[in-house]
């Protein structure tokens, strides 16, 4: 027997970064997002976001690689939420998407973190966030291809 574990906390936004999920319907698309993810095999323990983008954080199971796991989850809620008439301005997700390691004992305070996106956001632009997020963790980030969908 393995033991494994792989918390990630990821970031991914919708197309051009278009405002499209509605407060109105985002509980639907976090319950399709569990479902997916659990689904899976992946453990949920939280998601939240804003109109433009999604947090999640998330334990995967060991057979999973990260990269296998957002394009399963973005291919499936793409086409749910394209299908979907709630979702009538939804055009994709955006290639990219950010995903960092955490001990479990970080848990609680990603967990807060994508709670608070809400009251986060009236201060702080998603490119800000997105940016800062990045760098806090040393992830490099390309000027060029920064938050640019074409």
């Amino acid at each position: 027997m393995s033991y494994v574990q792989s918390l990630y906390h990821v970031v991914f936004r919708t197309y051009r970064s278009e405002p499209v999920i509605e407060v109105q319907q985002e509980r639907e698309l976090y319950a399709y997002l569990y479902n997916v993810a659990t689904n899976a095999r992946v453990k949920v323990y939280r998601i939240g976001g804003m109109p433009d983008h999604i947090h999640m954080l998330v334990d995967l199971p060991p057979s999973m690689s990260i990269a296998t796991f957002m394009q399963q989850l973005k291919v499936a809620s793409s086409k749910w939420m394209k299908e979907n008439r709630r979702f009538p301005n939804f055009r994709g997700w955006a290639k990219e998407y950010a995903a960092l390691s955490y001990s479990l004992k970080d848990k609680e305070m990603i967990v807060n973190y994508i709670k608070g996106q809400k009251e986060h956001h009236k201060k702080t632009t998603f490119a800000e966030e997105y940016r800062a997020f990045l760098e806090a963790y040393g992830v490099e980030v390309n000027e060029e291809y920064f938050l640019r969908d074409e």
